[in-house]
């Protein structure tokens, strides 16, 4: 699938391509350690922030691996307050790993369980898949939050299975399915 004119919106977000006038917001989120705590790994600085960017701005969801990653901006002001991301972790299986990063600037205000709804109803209405799941760390409150909102249930909680800079994070897994999430919208 061409995600390249892909837009679709909330009641107060539109989800869309990343293009080259988001960088300076995308490097603002990405360069904060609150965000990385949960990310196992190390803030990013310009040089990195640019390639990820790059990579981010091209979605494609071809072969296992592939990720679309979007931009979620606040359509009152189109400010970008963060991304979610649809890695393809298997096609044959038809298995979506569902993820979001936001800027904490713009936390409390349901940004991200609004934009995961949609990706969610996305995932599983166009693109057909059978089963989305989000991995996270255990301690990541707010992220457990967001995906217990959605109606997504916890599969698994793998202890101690990281660890960044001498710690080591337990993860939860939840998933959901096609036809869960259809009997809860009423149709797809």
């Amino acid at each position: 699938m061409d995600f390249s004119e892909l837009r679709f919106s909330t009641e107060r977000l539109d989800i869309r391509r990343f293009v080259p006038g988001d960088f300076a917001a995308f490097q603002a989120y990405h360069s904060l350690p609150e965000v990385y705590r949960y990310l196992y790994a190390a803030p990013l600085d310009e040089a990195e922030a640019a390639e990820k960017f790059a990579k981010a701005s091209v979605p494609r969801l071809r072969k296992d691996g592939d990720a679309a990653v979007f931009a979620v901006e606040r359509r009152e002001d189109g400010a970008v307050v963060g991304e979610v991301v649809l890695k393809l972790e298997s096609a044959i299986a038809r298995q979506v790993e569902v993820g979001y990063i936001f800027n904490p600037a713009f936390a409390g205000k349901g940004y991200a369980t609004e934009a995961m709804r949609a990706v969610l109803d996305f995932a599983f209405s166009t693109l057909n898949f059978h089963r989305a799941f989000a991995r996270l760390d255990a301690a990541n409150a707010g992220s457990v939050g967001v995906v217990e909102r959605l109606g997504m249930r916890r599969e698994a909680h793998l202890v101690q299975n990281d660890q960044f800079n001498g710690i080591w994070g337990d993860e939860f897994i939840y998933a959901l399915l096609r036809d869960e999430w259809v009997a809860r919208q009423g149709s797809i």
